[in-house]
C-alpha cells in the first residue's frame, strides 16, 4: 500500500500518512524502526504494510519493507 506522509515526529519516531483513498493512518515508532531511515519528510511517498489498518512497516517507496 502506498501513501503520502502527513506528519513526522523525529523525537518520537512516530506520525500519520495519507492514504490515497484520503483516510488517514497512525504509525509508530515500531513501524518506522523496520525502515533503516533515519527520516521522513511531509510530503514523501512511501510504502507500507497495513494490518488491520495498523501501519505494521513504512519505507521509502522505492525501498523493500523488509
Amino acid at each position: 500500500m502506498q501513501a503520502t506522509v502527513a506528519t513526522y515526529s523525529p523525537e518520537t519516531r512516530s506520525g500519520t500518512v495519507l492514504l490515497d483513498d484520503g483516510r488517514q493512518l497512525s504509525f509508530d515508532a515500531n513501524a518506522f524502526d523496520r525502515s533503516g531511515l533515519r527520516m521522513l519528510r511531509l510530503g514523501q511517498r512511501v510504502v507500507m504494510r497495513v494490518v488491520d489498518d495498523h501501519v505494521e512497516a513504512i519505507n521509502h517507496i522505492a525501498l523493500p519493507l523488509d
